[in-house]
């Protein structure tokens, strides 16, 4: 009963900015843990961040900690992942997911997807 939307990839040069955005549709979205994984093409699925419902938590891979911000407005049923420092590694398709109360670093642990946007960092 969530849907989600991607948006806001794109093509940047590294040490450069992006800001991904994830609009849900659903009721309580509050009540729904969201995390951002990425998938590089011919590799496997990679956890990236995870963000409570409330906002409060947040959990990080180490790839990305200190480079990437995740966050949330629940009164807009928006998720946000913005990545600074941007690296070549960083390339892949992005795709939020959902899941009910906990977060979690497993893709397999999530519910509901996205269709993922691409990310493309030029060395």
């Amino acid at each position: 009963q969530v849907q989600l939307v991607e948006s806001g990839g794109g093509l940047v040069q590294a040490g450069g900015s992006l800001r991904l955005s994830c609009a849900a549709s659903g009721r309580a979205f509050r009540s729904y843990a969201t995390g951002w994984f990425r998938q590089a093409l011919g590799k496997e699925r990679e956890f990236v961040a995870t963000i409570s419902g409330s906002g409060g938590g947040t959990d990080y891979a180490d790839s990305v900690k200190g480079r990437f911000t995740i966050s949330r407005d629940n009164t807009r049923n928006t998720v946000y992942l913005q990545m600074n420092s941007l690296k070549p590694e960083d390339t892949a398709v992005y795709y939020c997911a959902a899941r009910y109360y906990t977060g979690s670093r497993y893709y397999a642990q999530y519910d509901y997807w996205g269709q993922g946007t691409q990310v493309t960092v030029s060395s």
